[in-house]
């Protein structure tokens, strides 16, 4: 992991650099799946945080859950979801979005006063590609990319997974980015490219 590439995971199409993560343990809660599945989304996201350093709790003070993870069919379903528009501002208007996009998964994020992520919000609709993935894949990846604050594309030339023995793990390189991010001696918002240069730093020294 170059300089370079680990800039480009936290720049924007714009060329604004934007990097946030958790301020506060995740609490997650899932909807939309069978218990099975409920414990494969769950069992990844602590696999995950316990990798990067970061800590988990039974609830948020604030919030309840802060996490929260919707599996379903229709991006019309969520309009259906009681106060979910409160939560999720532009509900309404995004849902029509991203139906005429033919999206199958979307990310949205609110912010504490200091810029630290405060809650997450991942909505995945089940369509036959997302259906095609197991569950175990699907569920790791949404966790990888709810860690930290990534740029849009930031996938798009190194994916966040790979496959070991025929088992989705997650990719060395970007498990040793989150890691990096994570480090107490490092900021837990930044929108200065110097960061990835200390995000570099640190993996090469590691």
């Amino acid at each position: 992991m170059t300089p370079e590439l680990v800039t480009r995971l936290f720049t924007r199409p714009d060329g604004s650099y934007a990097f946030a993560r958790w301020g506060r343990p995740i609490v997650p809660i899932v909807f939309g799946t069978d218990d099975a599945t409920l414990a494969t989304v769950k069992g990844a996201i602590e696999v995950v945080v316990a990798m990067s350093g970061h800590k988990m709790a039974e609830t948020d003070p604030e919030l309840g859950a802060n996490l929260m993870l919707f599996f379903f069919r229709d991006w019309d379903e969520l309009l259906a979801v009681p106060d979910l528009d409160r939560l999720v501002e532009g509900l309404g208007e995004l849902v029509p979005r991203l139906k005429a996009q033919g999206a199958n998964q979307y990310r949205a994020f609110r912010f504490d006063p200091e810029g630290t992520i405060k809650a997450a919000f991942c909505f995945v609709r089940m369509d036959e590609a997302m259906a095609e993935i197991p569950a175990e894949d699907l569920a790791l990846l949404q966790a990888v990319q709810v860690m930290v604050l990534w740029a849009d594309g930031a996938f798009r030339e190194l994916p966040p997974l790979a496959r070991a023995n025929g088992v989705a793990v997650l990719r060395p390189e970007i498990a040793d980015v989150i890691r990096a991010c994570y480090d107490p001696r490092m900021p837990a918002v930044a929108t200065d490219a110097s960061h990835a240069l200390r995000v570099a730093a640190r993996l090469s020294a590691g």
